[in-house]
């Protein structure tokens, strides 16, 4: 279970890194050039987008990496992740697996209390 919180932690921030340089770059090119009525808009809370941008994807590839070592708080990190992705953007087509591979991630790491122990399939 360790691993796959690892895995899907990984995956989760670096999928999340794509959506925050897009969310980022949106909202700089909006203040640079003004919105476009209908068509671009600024979005509401500007900081929290950003703040969400570079903290959420950082604790999904923290909260991986710490699975295997310390599991408890990897989950957190990973469930904090998954909490400020959907915080920040919300849930739409760009967000769900993001939000869903780091909220499976801590799930996993949280729930894997005791050590992997390898175990005959025989």
């Amino acid at each position: 279970m360790r691993n796959a919180a690892l895995v899907l932690g990984i995956i989760a921030g670096i999928v999340g890194m794509m959506v925050g340089f897009f969310s980022w770059g949106y909202t700089s090119f909006i203040e640079s050039f003004g919105e476009f009525e209908g068509i671009a808009e600024q979005v509401e809370n500007v900081q929290l987008v950003r703040a969400a941008a570079l903290l959420s994807p950082l604790l999904a590839i923290a909260g991986g990496a710490m699975a295997r070592a310390r599991a408890l708080w990897g989950g957190a990190l990973l469930l904090a992740s998954a909490a400020g992705m959907y915080i920040g953007f919300g849930f739409n087509v760009f967000t769900m697996f993001p939000i869903a591979f780091a909220g499976l991630a801590g799930v996993l790491a949280i729930s894997a209390g005791q050590p992997d122990e390898p175990k005959a399939h025989f």
